[in-house]
């Protein structure tokens, strides 16, 4: 509770930094539990592999609801310029008057008779009366409304959105190691450069102390100025080794901040001391006896959802072979309607789509997803083949690193010790300066060999312990 609460109060300064440019700025003083524990929740790599997996969780409920009911709504207007007309028919009259008749429109005299009177009476058809066939202007609504019943794609498409969630949640585990790994070695890293800083400039300290009191010997005649030209010597030497390792430092710090998704104007220490050669030995123990668990591996998973996700591509291609069943209710309303109308305002209705015969495509699309899947199981063996003598590399390349820290830790200690007795020897005029020369020349050789065996030792327990899934819950 006490570290989330440190680490929370560091995040806000980080976040209040740019509005207190006025003030004097802070430094940011991180363990490498905390600095692991920043990059898990700010780095940008996490971050993105977080949203992807939210992405992930909806397109799973997008492929839901696509086999949910579905209700669409449709509006419609329509102008008619002229609106056409049909006629039943008309009927018959009797009339003195004589109409010429009309095939066009059947209308007119039809026959005729003459009284005794002498007057003429006709028969004669009259026109029917026009209805027209629709209104000038009309809008229509349709609401529709359409359920899936069955479709084999959408059954293996709802279990494909699954497997690429937890392609997703997987792929997000793999880069949370990704960045624990790298986070640590550039952690290692300052670590061992401001060690070394520490060392090299009491080593100048000394050479400085021991380039005065030979310069004053110098001035007595009691020594030659070739000795002080060789101490000079010795103290440019270690002072740009000083200067590298400084520059150093300022790059690594620019990257761990990089990693932490802090900014750059923001200053940062890192606090934890090296490990000592106790808790290393004890940590690496524990690591190279540790049983390798291959279902607990990342890559493994990720390989074995690849496996899956052939295995639900052949069952796609297997379901074009079954029907697809829907259901549909439409419901209209019309204003404006035209006298006559015979659409119906309401439709319930199936639909089944089976496929019949394809000239083989269907049968050569499931033979092609057969061999990718055949493909996967092997590269699954494959992968499972390698993890497995991966494992045992790194356990045993953990072993060497091990061994070569501790002879470059001797090697080490044995070298300052000749080279503090030669440089008594040399104040007592017993060693020359080539003698010192070398002796320096030989601990600054076993001392950067030193911290770069650590170095190793410490890239190569990240490595085993991404290998091994140990560490991601930081």
């Amino acid at each position: 509770m006490a570290g989330k609460l440190k680490l929370t109060l560091l995040m806000s300064l980080v976040l209040l930094m740019g509005s207190l440019t006025s003030k004097p700025q802070e430094i940011i003083r991180l363990s490498k539990q905390e600095a692991l524990k920043m990059a898990t929740q700010y780095n940008t790599n996490i971050l993105n592999s977080e949203i992807d997996l939210k992405i992930a969780r909806k397109k799973i409920w997008e492929t839901t609801a696509s086999g949910l009911p579905q209700i669409n709504a449709k509006g419609n207007y329509q102008h008619t310029f002229k609106v056409p007309t049909v006629s039943f028919g008309g009927g018959m009259e009797l009339s003195t008057t004589n109409i010429p008749f009309d095939p066009n429109t059947n209308t007119g005299t039809i026959s005729g008779v003459t009284l005794q009177s002498g007057e003429s009476i006709y028969m004669n058809a009259t026109p029917g009366a026009e209805i027209e066939l629709g209104v000038p202007n009309y809008t229509t609504f349709d609401i529709t409304v359409s359920q899936l019943i069955f479709s084999g794609s959408y059954i293996v498409g709802l279990q494909a959105s699954k497997v690429y969630y937890n392609f997703s949640k997987h792929n997000a585990e793999k880069t949370k190691l990704d960045v624990i790994e790298s986070v640590s070695n550039t952690y290692n890293v300052i670590q061992l450069a401001e060690e070394s800083e520490k060392i090299l400039t009491q080593n100048l300290e000394n050479i400085n102390k021991t380039l005065y009191e030979i310069s004053e010997m110098n001035k007595q005649g009691f020594v030659e100025k070739t000795d002080v030209d060789q101490l000079e010597l010795s103290a440019n030497t270690v002072r740009n080794a000083i200067n590298q390792v400084q520059s150093n430092i300022r790059i690594t710090y620019r990257l761990l901040k990089i990693q932490l998704g802090i900014n750059d104007s923001i200053e940062v220490k890192v606090i934890d001391p090296l490990e000592s050669d106790i808790s290393l030995n004890e940590a690496i123990t524990g690591l190279v006896n540790e049983p390798f668990i291959l279902e607990q591996n990342v890559d493994y998973k990720l390989i074995r959802i690849s496996e899956k996700s052939a295995e639900l591509q052949l069952d796609l291609a297997r379901s074009s072979y079954l029907p697809t069943i829907s259901a549909f209710y439409n419901h209209t309303e019309k204003v404006n309607k035209p006298a006559f109308d015979f659409t119906p305002k309401d439709i319930l209705g199936i639909s089944m789509n089976i496929p019949i015969f394809s000239s083989g495509q269907r049968s050569s699309v499931v033979s092609q997803r057969k061999m990718d899947l055949e493909k996967a199981v092997n590269t699954r063996k494959f992968v499972s083949g390698s993890l497995l003598m991966q494992a045992t590399q790194y356990q045993d390349d953990l072993k060497v690193k091990l061994a070569n820290y501790q002879n470059q830790l001797k090697n080490k200690q044995l070298s300052d010790e000749i080279y503090q007795r030669t440089l008594e020897k040399y104040k007592q005029g017993i060693a020359s300066s080539m003698d010192l020369m070398n002796s320096q020349n030989q601990y600054l050789t076993n001392l950067t060999s030193y911290y770069q065996s650590i170095y190793d030792l410490q890239s190569s327990k990240a490595k085993l312990e991404k290998l091994f899934n140990i560490n991601q819950n930081q």
